[in-house]
């Protein structure tokens, strides 16, 4: 239910007395948080024109003080890296303050004479658009009214932050189409564009239209006089002028919870790295020199080892690097996923490059080392690591040799030693294979000599390839709740049907037949057919074309369900005892509800942890909902705030259609609450995984530079992605401005 803006001033303030009650009040006359006026409205933001006050006989460019927030917004940061030089990420001691820029406004405008006052007459009726925004700011402020006991809970470092969330929600409650269109036609204020500091912009825009009429009124009677009062332009230095306040507010909780930008950044790049970072001794320094500030670690993976070993490896390339980097560690969460599958052979496949017609054009690479020796030099690409268990083989085997072996399938193959390297620890060869071999951990490797055999060693530690299963469209797929599937089968051996198993309890007490369910991120679909205590069975009516691999700890969505998760898990308590001692920043999964931000805040104060970063990662239907709700309920605490948009699920639970507005709203919100949003999920996946990105990913970034930092997930070329993502974030626009400028007469420039 919204409110509309009427032309008429009397039906204008009837409508904001009546509706105020019902509609607009965040809280019930009891001080609870009872109905927050959220609604989804993505329109696109029209770009206004600055205000081009007239000195003398040029016209020059002026910011005025209630110009578009600046990049330092979060919701409304331009894609293009031209205004960068205006400073506005780092605000100084010499920039203008907004009380000298008002006066240069005014002041323009006085000597500007009557016909700038004419146009604007001609082109909007300043009495009726004076009353609409004096309505809308009326209505702005009832609603910080109505929700003062809730605002009086939140910490004194957000107070202000919570303050223009309840205005930027009570502004979004209204039709405010007309008056955009009316503001825009004067070039004086974008409603949409203003979540950084909307009382304020409000406020000054009001003051200017009035001082306009004023002048417009005296111009006509050919009286002389001062557009603004000396009293009004005390109060705008006294402080009642506070958008640089609240841009300052906006800067100040960003760097607080992912540390300052390096040199001319502008954007923090997160890169999640799991316990393959412990396989190579460079990687982590590699991702930090390539632009990475931020390290995340998932605890849904790996153990407290891993997760210290990487902690440390972080700290002492930061330090080496003289580089800061932060580490957010994210809680598992209550999220459904399919249990680990019986895991196939521990067998390696070891194949060489061929051509359309089967002809080998280049042999296969393998690296052979001790297992304590280390892992490959950064330039090697190896297309398999093998471990020997006997020094003695990397003392007696010569670059040269050819190594004999029976592999996995009884077969003859060979390994010919091209090269030798001097590793950390040892020594490593890489050696050549021209035919197709499986290799597993036993497999004895001799050397033939004038006709002996001399054994140089054994393979060991391979690792047990990835368990999947293949679904295509139509299959059925049976989902156990344990992994006993042969007992209590309700419904009988279903011939060719796959079986899977989820542990958890949730997904077997809620679905109900006819019900979708989604696997792995949206990768899979299918329909529920029918459900028992201890099975599901499922019908797939989305897959890829020659079907989809179905894996270990994939997630289950289950979008028409209502399931009632436990916000904060035990397994959560447990990691949360470890992420406080080790990590800067600690990320909140499917947050639904703003018990789960109580929970979560009241073990932070058992522990006394108040400089403890928080981050609500927002990818279900339930957490996008409520998210002004969450961050009102997490700003009760002083502990540095951020949000996750967490598109994995996201689009999942809300319908894929919806993910730009959601997104966009998701930026909004957070702006208006000056909290800074990580861009999360498939960045530059395509790069990651196989070395090229697409052009729809390279847009995407651009997109994503609206937000404070962007995350990127792990994958084979993760430190390219890193090092190209860093670059798309920092280009610099300055040869595009000289192409440009060459176009224009030197005559216009100014």
């Amino acid at each position: 239910m919204t409110a509309s803006i009427v032309t008429n001033h009397k039906a204008l303030r009837h409508a904001i007395h009546t509706a105020d009650v019902s509609e607009f009040r965040l809280c019930n006359q009891r001080g609870m948080l009872a109905y927050l006026p959220c609604r989804l409205n993505a329109r696109q933001s029209m770009k206004t024109a600055p205000l081009w006050p007239k000195l003398g006989n040029t016209l020059t460019r002026k910011t005025t003080p209630f110009a578009i927030p600046n990049g330092n917004d979060e919701s409304q940061r331009s894609s293009s890296h031209a205004c960068s030089d205006d400073q506005v990420l780092m605000p100084s001691e010499s920039s203008y303050c907004s009380s000298d820029l008002y006066e240069e406004a005014v002041d323009s405008l006085q000597e500007s004479g009557s016909g700038v006052f004419q146009v604007v007459e001609d082109t909007v009726n300043l009495a009726s658009l004076l009353d609409k925004l004096k309505a809308v700011h009326l209505h702005v402020l009832a609603s910080e009214q109505w929700n003062a006991s809730t605002l009086k809970l939140c910490h004194k470092n957000y107070m202000d932050s919570a303050r223009n969330l309840i205005h930027y929600l009570a502004l979004k409650c209204l039709d405010i189409e007309p008056l955009k269109e009316d503001l825009a036609l004067i070039s004086l204020l974008n409603l949409e564009m203003v979540n950084l500091s909307v009382l304020a912009s409000l406020t000054t825009s009001i003051e200017l239209l009035e001082n306009l009429q004023l002048k417009s009124v005296r111009t006509n009677k050919k009286v002389s006089a001062k557009i603004c009062t000396q009293e009004k332009l005390d109060q705008q230095k006294k402080g009642h002028f506070r958008i640089d306040t609240l841009r300052i507010k906006a800067y100040s909780n960003r760097e607080l919870l992912l540390g300052p930008l390096q040199g001319s950044k502008l954007n923090h790049i997160m890169t999640t790295v799991g316990e393959e970072a412990l396989e190579s001794e460079t990687l982590i320094a590699d991702l930090i020199k390539a632009g990475t500030s931020i390290i995340r670690i998932n605890c849904a993976h790996g153990s407290p080892k891993s997760w210290r070993e990487i902690i440390r490896r972080v700290k002492r390339s930061s330090q080496m690097l003289e580089a800061p980097c932060q580490i957010l560690m994210d809680l598992a969460g209550p999220k459904l996923r399919t249990d680990d599958l019986k895991p196939d052979p521990c067998v390696v496949k070891v194949s060489p490059k061929k051509d359309a017609t089967g002809n080998v054009i280049f042999p296969a690479q393998v690296w052979l080392s001790h297992k304590d020796a280390g892992a490959p030099p950064a330039h090697l690409s190896p297309d398999a690591i093998l471990f020997i268990d006997d020094q003695k083989f990397f003392s007696e085997t010569k670059v040269g040799e050819t190594l004999r072996f029976i592999d996995a399938r009884g077969k003859k193959m060979m390994l010919k030693i091209s090269k030798v390297f001097h590793v950390l620890s040892g020594t490593g060869f890489m050696a050549e294979s021209t035919r197709t071999a499986y290799v597993s951990s036993g497999i004895e490797l001799y050397i033939k000599r004038k006709k002996d055999r001399f054994p140089v060693g054994k393979v060991v530690d391979v690792p047990a390839r990835e368990s999947f299963i293949r679904v295509r469209v139509g299959d059925l797929l049976i989902i156990s709740r344990d992994g006993t599937c042969d007992q209590d089968n309700s419904f009988g051996r279903t011939s060719g049907a796959h079986r899977i198993t989820c542990s958890s309890g949730y997904l077997f007490d809620v679905v109900k037949p006819g019900e979708r369910i989604a696997f792995d991120d949206g990768k899979i679909w299918g329909v529920i057919k029918g459900t028992s205590i201890s099975e599901i069975v499922v019908s797939i009516t989305h897959a890829g074309l020659r079907g989809t691999k179905l894996g270990s700890q994939k997630s289950i969505n289950i979008p028409d369900s209502n399931v009632k998760f436990e916000g904060v898990t035990s397994k959560d308590l447990v990691d949360l005892e470890f992420v406080t001692s080790h990590a800067d920043m600690v990320g909140v999964s499917f947050v639904r509800d703003t018990r789960d931000i109580i929970v979560l805040r009241q073990e932070l104060e058992k522990r006394k942890l108040q400089n403890l970063g928080i981050v609500l990662k927002i990818e279900t239907k339930s957490g996008f909902e409520k998210l002004p709700l969450l961050l009102l309920e997490a700003m009760k605490s002083s502990n540095p705030l951020g949000v996750m948009i967490a598109r994995g699920d996201l689009p999942v639970e809300c319908g894929w259609e919806r993910l730009a507005d959601i997104q966009d709203e998701i930026l909004s919100i957070s702006g208006a609450a000056h909290v800074p949003v990580i861009w999360a999920t498939q960045v530059l996946e395509s790069l990651v995984k196989y070395g090229v990105p697409t052009r729809a990913e390279i847009t995407d970034v651009a997109s994503a530079r609206r937000a404070s930092c962007i995350m990127l997930n792990k994958g084979r070329h993760i430190v390219e992605a890193v090092s190209t993502l860093d670059n798309i974030l920092n280009s610099n626009s300055k040869q595009m401005k000289a192409e440009v400028k060459s176009l224009v007469p030197s005559s216009h420039l100014f």
